[in-house]
């Protein structure tokens, strides 16, 4: 399918989805997030993907944010039915049952860092930039971020960098949590695809099983949360991937998973 603010590229089951508009900094318009929304749901289907890597076009942004040319047009139903799409995507790539990785290579913010937080793993550039700056705009996050920054870092420092609305460099998003790890801009996206390698290298089952279980059970009571994880930890013993994993290991060799 094509995609006309989106570049895709398999490479060997690793998908690297670019957000691809360099001259407004990769800014996140309606059909963008729409574009998002379907490569997302087609990679889902494609059996060939085992991991995703999401980024941005050019040397300047991850995604600067939202655009403020759409989001300027805003009624209090447009504004809502805005938000709600957004959520809408994001909440899919949360949910996307392999492994999704943002490599930030640059400005993420507004709707760019809400983005990232919606990725299950962030590696940062040395470049990069990440705020939630839509106090500036006077409005608020809208695309999950003021959800999910505080269950991330907590209400404290959530409502920090909310309220101020600053930018902080990718060495204090590191310190804080708010990403993984933080390479040289030069090293991102081979460090990034690194980590999609060895990830799609495990037991795909047990991957998609184990975000299941991390996304779903972090909305849940901690009892509730454990009985989900007992219950696909008790489905994976029944998988031929449990079987192979386990005898590779006894036998000293590389494992050789089948997805079933």
């Amino acid at each position: 399918m094509a995609y006309e603010n989106l570049k895709l590229e398999n490479r060997d089951g690793i998908l690297t989805i670019t957000i691809d508009r360099p001259k407004v900094l990769n800014a996140l318009n309606a059909d963008t997030v729409e574009e998002l929304r379907r490569a997302f749901r087609d990679a889902r289907e494609d059996e060939s993907v085992k991991c995703v890597i999401l980024t941005g076009g050019g040397e300047k942004a991850f995604v600067a944010g939202a655009d403020i040319g759409e989001l300027a047009q805003m009624t209090p139903i447009t504004g809502k039915d805005v938000a709600e799409r957004g959520q809408r995507t994001f909440r899919a790539i949360e949910r996307f049952p392999k492994p999704v990785i943002a490599a930030i290579n640059g400005f993420a913010l507004g709707g760019g860092c809400e983005l990232a937080l919606a990725c299950h793993i962030r590696i940062a550039s040395d470049k990069a930039q990440l705020g939630l700056p839509e106090v500036t705009l006077g409005i608020i996050p809208g695309y999950g971020g003021t959800q999910r920054v505080a269950r991330l870092l907590g209400k404290g420092k959530a409502l920090e960098l909310i309220l101020t609305g600053d930018r902080i460099k990718a060495d204090e998003a590191e310190r804080i949590g708010l990403v993984n790890r933080v390479v040289p801009a030069d090293q991102l996206m081979s460090v990034a695809e690194e980590m999609a390698r060895k990830i799609a290298s495990r037991g795909p089952l047990a991957v998609r099983a184990a975000i299941e279980a991390v996304m779903s059970g972090s909305d849940m009571p901690f009892d509730e949360g454990q009985f989900l994880e007992a219950t696909l930890f008790g489905l994976l013993a029944s998988t031929d991937d449990m079987k192979e994993g386990m005898g590779a290991f006894l036998e000293k060799r590389a494992a050789e998973f089948k997805g079933r």
